[in-house]
C-alpha cells in the first residue's frame, strides 16, 4: 500500500513539473509550413472552387485535407521527438499538450460533419467557427507555452468574428477567410515560437 502511494505521489509530482515547464515540442518551421500551406490552399481554392455555395463538398475536401496534412506532419514530429528523448518529463509534457489541444480538433470535426449533413445553408459560418474553436485550443494550450502565444489565440478569435460578420453574400466561403485565419494565424504562431523559444536557445 505504501509503495503504491509513493508511486502515485511520484506520478503527481512529475505531472505538476510538466505543467510548470514550457513545452518545446511545437517547432516554428513546422507551424510556419502549415501557414504557407494554408495560403497556397487559398490560392488553389480561388481556381478550383469557383462557386463554394454549390461546391461545398469540394471546398470541404480541400480544407479538411489541408488540416489533416498539417495535423499529420505535426503529429509525426511530436512522436519522433518523444521517441528520441529519454526524458520522462518530455513525454509527460507532450501528452499534456496533446490532451489540451485535441478537444478543439474533435469539436471542429464534429461541427463540420453536422453542418455538412444537416445544415449546409449555414456553411458560410464554417471558417469563422473553425477559427474561434482553434483559438480556444490555443488558449487551452497557452499555459504550457510562452505567454505571447495568447496573442495568437486572440488573433484566431478576432479573425473568427471577422469571418462571421462579413462572411455572407458575395464573400460566401471566400478564399481570403481561410488565408486570413489559418494562413495568417499559423505564420503568426511560427514567428512567436521562434522569437520566444528557438531564437533564445540559439543565442
Amino acid at each position: 500500500m505504501e509503495l503504491r502511494e509513493a508511486l502515485q505521489q511520484i506520478s503527481d509530482i512529475r505531472q505538476q513539473m510538466a505543467r510548470s515547464e514550457v513545452f518545446r515540442g511545437y517547432r516554428s518551421l513546422t507551424v510556419g509550413a502549415s501557414g504557407v500551406l494554408g495560403l497556397l490552399a487559398a490560392a488553389v481554392q480561388a481556381r478550383w472552387v469557383e462557386d463554394p455555395a454549390n461546391e461545398l463538398e469540394r471546398y470541404l475536401s480541400l480544407w479538411v485535407g489541408v488540416a489533416a496534412l498539417s495535423a499529420i506532419v505535426a503529429g509525426v514530429e511530436l512522436v519522433m521527438r518523444v521517441l528520441k528523448s529519454e526524458s520522462v518529463l518530455a513525454r509527460d509534457m507532450t501528452r499534456l499538450a496533446v490532451e489540451q489541444f485535441l478537444p478543439c480538433v474533435v469539436v471542429g470535426a464534429l461541427l463540420t460533419i453536422c453542418i455538412y449533413q444537416s445544415a449546409p445553408m449555414v456553411a458560410w459560418m464554417l471558417p469563422g467557427l473553425w477559427s474561434l474553436i482553434f483559438g480556444l485550443g490555443v488558449f487551452a494550450s497557452a499555459r504550457l507555452l510562452p505567454s505571447l502565444v495568447s496573442w495568437v489565440g486572440l488573433y484566431y478569435v478576432v479573425c473568427g468574428c471577422v469571418c462571421l460578420y462579413w462572411g455572407q453574400g458575395d464573400d460566401f466561403l471566400a478564399p481570403w477567410q481561410m488565408a486570413l485565419c489559418f494562413g495568417g494565424g499559423q505564420l503568426l504562431c511560427a514567428a512567436t515560437l521562434y522569437w520566444t523559444l528557438e531564437r533564445k536557445r540559439g543565442s
